[in-house]
């Protein structure tokens, strides 16, 4: 079982490695504007639902969405941390920025800004 584990362990690095960093970097930023828009579709759904009691259309359609680029972002943040070797604490602040709404736009921005998912980075090593 372990050398099943350790040779799948191996397989999934391996690829993360191989993945081109200008698109990576492309992916996690349009995940991370994506994941932010479908935040504020979300909460403008909650408010015509909760506050105007109008409809929930607006919850049933941004919902699934929302819940399906909320995982997109967690996965491609593990990732792209993985392939531009981000501390953990960077990591975890990535994480957590995908919790309070639009936070996913400040944390892209930053980590642009401060040369965290730069190409040449990921080359390093």
């Amino acid at each position: 079982m372990s050398a099943v584990t350790s040779t799948s362990t191996r397989s999934t690095t391996s690829t993360i490695s191989r993945l081109d960093p200008v698109l990576l970097a492309r992916a996690f930023r349009t995940v991370a504007i994506a994941e932010a828009c479908s935040w504020t579709g979300l909460l403008i759904g909650m408010v015509f639902k909760y506050l105007v009691g109008f409809d929930d259309v607006g919850v049933k359609v941004f919902g699934p969405i929302h819940g399906v680029l909320f995982i997109a972002y967690v996965v491609i943040t593990l990732v792209t941390a993985r392939t531009f070797r981000w501390r953990v604490g960077t990591t975890v602040l990535g994480l957590l920025a995908s919790i309070p709404p639009l936070t996913t736009l400040w944390f892209e921005h930053s980590a642009r800004r401060r040369g965290l998912i730069d190409s040449e980075r990921a080359r390093q090593g």
